[in-house]
């Protein structure tokens, strides 16, 4: 393990949120020419990698004491609709990877030294699944297991897994935490990534073989769910108060916006010439097509203005030291999880009304509409798991989903 570095003191001269979201722009039609290559090497490139980590894209919810700009969410959710709509994989692992700042800002601040001590760019990935043994220890704790789909890991030094800790006496509650571990302490196994969709995420296997893991890098579910993270006693912005749930949500379901995008550019390119052999009707005459296209256009916009909103609203209550009501979390997590599932089905509509010419692989039509039929499977992705929550809040009972 390198030497630590003590963290910053002063402010860190920060790009601003424009110079971020210009340089995503910018990086569309980059992202666009590498796309099949993203998706036959099952990964993102490390050249993609590395000048994303060069934009600056990955401190944006960084701490400024370790070269972070601890900037409003949105402006993280606005680099990545960018990149999503050169590229899904990309846009997909840039929301995962880039909110991991976030959430090492809420650890123990010896656990942030030892991530970005020596390197301020050192990227974390993560599979939250509650799949690993956990063994108590002096200290800490022994872990052991093989987690599935963490996206990125192979750009990663380190990573962020889930499990459950058994109770120390019969009786009490088992327990829900994040633990850190270095990239000497676990193996990635590539072979088991080969999907339909989201293919250049590079969601491979974790396996870890009985690693210690001290207790200051461990980070506990119910700290992240009331706002007592005890990375909030270094980092003291009203960013940091935000529920550690509001943000990761959304992390994995706002690139299906850029894709929808990309999906509807392609939609009108193929429009514009393409003629039915069977009824002789030009596209750009089909009124169905164009019913699919408004409609994708206009609930994009939607939900492009309540994400906006949410995070707004979310960041007042911070600035004014305010607890967000329940009810409020609740329908936040829930709009989230609706998104995906709404955009593939819009874009569905489009790919209907093309026929052959967004069959073909070589269509520009068919990657976004792959990737975004993918995203549907993560679980933060499922309405199923929220709508309870929504109506139970608004009655005054407790949510049942901890993951707030």
């Amino acid at each position: 393990m390198p030497a630590l570095a003590e963290a910053d003191t002063n402010n860190v001269s920060a790009p601003t949120a424009a110079d971020l979201i210009e340089r995503a722009k910018a990086m569309i039609p980059v992202l666009k020419a590498r796309a099949k290559a993203c998706v036959a090497g099952r990964d993102v490139p490390v050249e993609t990698v590395t000048e994303m980590k060069e934009a600056g894209f990955f401190r944006v919810l960084q701490p400024r004491r370790y070269g972070g700009f601890e900037m409003h969410p949105n402006v993280f959710f606005e680099v990545q609709k960018h990149l999503a709509e050169g590229c899904m994989s990309t846009g997909w692992i840039y929301g995962v990877l880039g909110c991991h700042p976030y959430q090492l800002g809420l650890f123990d601040d010896r656990a942030q030294k030892e991530v970005w001590g020596s390197d301020r760019d050192m990227l974390v990935s993560s599979t939250y699944q509650p799949v690993g043994k956990v063994e108590r220890a002096e200290g800490g704790f022994y872990l052991s297991g093989h987690w599935g789909f963490s996206s990125g890991s192979a750009h990663c030094g380190w990573v962020l897994l889930g499990s459950i800790i058994p109770p120390a006496s019969e009786g009490e509650p088992i327990e829900m935490r994040t633990f850190l571990l270095p990239r000497e302490d676990y193996t990635i196994d590539k072979d088991k990534w080969h999907t339909f969709g989201l293919q250049g995420t590079g969601s491979h296997d974790i396996i870890v073989d009985r690693a210690f893991v001290p207790e200051y890098r461990t980070h506990r579910g119910i700290d992240g769910f009331l706002g007592t993270n005890p990375g909030q006693q270094v980092n003291t912005a009203p960013l940091y108060s935000m529920p550690w749930a509001q943000l990761f949500v959304r992390s994995v379901s706002t690139s299906s916006m850029g894709a929808a995008k990309a999906a509807i550019g392609a939609a009108l390119e193929i429009m514009k010439t393409r003629v039915s052999t069977n009824t002789g009707k030009a596209s750009k005459d089909d009124q169905f097509l164009q019913q699919a296209i408004a409609s994708a256009v206009a609930q994009i916009d939607e939900m492009e203005l309540s994400l906006k909103a949410s995070f707004d609203e979310i960041m007042a209550y911070c600035e004014r030291g305010e607890t967000i009501p329940m009810e409020r979390r609740t329908l936040f997590t829930y709009q989230s999880s609706t998104v995906v599932r709404r955009l593939a089905g819009l874009v569905d509509a489009m790919v209907a009304r093309l026929g052959s010419k967004a069959l073909y692989m070589n269509s520009e039509m068919v990657q976004p509409w792959l990737d975004l039929n993918a995203g549907r499977a993560h679980v933060a992705n499922d309405p199923g798991n929220r709508m309870e929550d929504v109506v139970n809040t608004m009655m005054g009972s407790p949510p049942q989903y901890g993951f707030l």
